[in-house]
């Protein structure tokens, strides 16, 4: 459906039906006004009155297929899919070579997830319309939406041959190649789509992801320049090129870099905790905690502006400092893992045991399951004189880590501290069979249960039998 009515005719139109609807008049609209109403009314998200327009439209002319291809498309919105099916089939036999027929029949059956009847009803589409670059790219969502990521790519690749400048195509293959793992099937891609558009700052910023991918790193930043050759005002080509700049150690570079990008959006938080690092892998720690303070400070909200500032009075020791600042961080994003780690590195480092082990555990609940933050609660619970917590504790990291003899030997420690005697040896035991060589855990940790006679004959024998 074409709308073609100037901006200034069509406020007027529209001025003209709201003014009919208030005074309950009825006004003539010809079918192009009401077409060009409900189409206003459905770019401004204004569904009641488009549904009021095409009701009155009809009313008014009530052949007018246009009209009635909108209230279809009404009904597919408000996933009223039935009726909508019911609306659309006697129009194909009014005007079978309408296009917009087939593509609303094909929302229906994607709606309703039947993915490759949708796809044949575009297909059928394709036969009939004079401009199919935009079948080709529905298609090519219908095979994404069925993770059939070749197909997609081989369609969107289409639209590409019909219009080399339909960019929204050209990231939907980037995607695909993604998907498909196929870094060096994209880099080969986008050097023959640059043959034909060379200027294209969309395609070279691409290439030099591609490229960082492959860790073909001065290519990628070669490819970044050509971007911002393309055009000097595209903020992600500097980003992505300074980060590579960082990688390559070139870190003047890289904070010249995201310097410019502050300069074309006036603020960049993002680009300030970035110089921020540089400047402090430089060793200028001064310019480094001003750059990271002027972030937060232009976004208070930005929680790795706050880790970053930890982590910097961290390495200093200065851990007052560095617990205010990761306080900040977990009130902004209370569910990052990392970030309850170390909150609880702090805290253990100020001897805040309770808070330390209130922090661990919250990053297990998060989902960290590595074996030095179960170690780490368990250690600190005995500390805390908790043997029943710190051996269900331990119990339960063995599910993730059962052949981890830092865990057996903490459990037969454990063991023999609550009088369970007999699983204290099993695990004991167990822990010599993994490695014999770290039974030191059990004398650093349990000096008192490592020295009882008992268990020096055991590990005694253990070591005599299997020299």
């Amino acid at each position: 459906m074409e709308f073609d009515q100037s901006e200034e005719n069509q406020e007027v139109t529209v001025s003209k039906f709201e003014s009919m609807l208030k005074t309950n008049s009825v006004f003539f609209f010809d079918s192009n006004e009401f077409e060009n109403i409900i189409h206003h009314y459905l770019e401004s998200g204004k569904i009641a009155l488009a549904k009021k327009a095409i009701k009155l439209g009809l009313s008014q002319h009530p052949s007018s297929l246009n009209l009635k291809l909108f209230q279809v498309e009404i009904l597919i919105f408000e996933n009223k899919l039935n009726e909508a099916d019911r609306l659309l089939s006697p129009l194909f036999e009014i005007e079978p070579n309408n296009e917009e027929l087939y593509i609303q029949k094909a929302n229906i059956y994607s709606k309703k997830d039947q993915h490759e009847k949708a796809i044949e009803v575009f297909k059928s589409a394709i036969k009939i319309s004079d401009d199919c670059a935009d079948l080709y790219s529905l298609i090519g969502m219908e095979y994404l939406f069925l993770d059939q990521f070749q197909d997609a790519k081989v369609n969107f690749i289409k639209c590409i041959e019909l219009d080399v400048e339909d960019y929204s195509a050209l990231y939907n293959i980037i995607y695909c190649f993604d998907f498909l793992d196929d870094t060096e099937g994209a880099i080969e891609y986008l050097n023959s789509y640059l043959d034909k558009n060379p200027y294209c700052e969309v395609a070279w910023h691409q290439l030099g992801k591609q490229y960082t991918e492959t860790k073909e790193l001065v290519k990628a930043v070669t490819a970044f320049d050509f971007a911002i050759i393309s055009d000097d005002t595209f903020i992600g080509a500097y980003l992505e090129k300074a980060k590579v700049l960082e990688k390559l150690n070139r870190l003047e570079e890289a904070i010249e870099n995201y310097k410019i990008t502050i300069a074309i959006e006036n603020s960049n938080p993002y680009a300030l905790v970035k110089i921020g690092y540089c400047f402090e892998r430089l060793g200028n720690e001064e310019l480094a905690l001003q750059n990271y303070y002027l972030a937060v400070e232009q976004d208070p909200a930005l929680d790795n502006g706050w880790m970053r500032i930890t982590k910097f009075f961290n390495s200093k020791k200065d851990f007052l400092k560095a617990l205010f600042y990761i306080n900040k961080a977990i009130d902004i994003d209370a569910e990052n893992a990392s970030y309850w780690k170390l909150y609880s590195t702090i805290n253990e480092r100020l001897n805040k045991l309770e808070e330390a082990e209130r922090g661990y555990k919250k990053t297990l609940e998060l989902g960290d399951s590595k074996l030095n933050t179960w170690l780490s609660r368990g250690d600190i619970l005995i500390k805390l004189g908790e043997d029943e917590a710190a051996k269900f504790n331990f119990v339960q990291a063995l599910e993730y880590h059962p052949k981890s003899e830092e865990l057996e030997f903490r459990l037969s420690g454990v063991c023999f501290k609550l009088n369970n005697m007999e699983a204290g040896y099993a695990h004991l035991l167990t822990a010599l069979h993994i490695n014999s060589e770290h039974v030191f855990i059990l004398e650093e940790l349990f000096p008192e249960v490592y020295n009882r006679k008992a268990v020096l004959q055991l590990i005694e024998n253990f070591k005599n039998t299997y020299k």
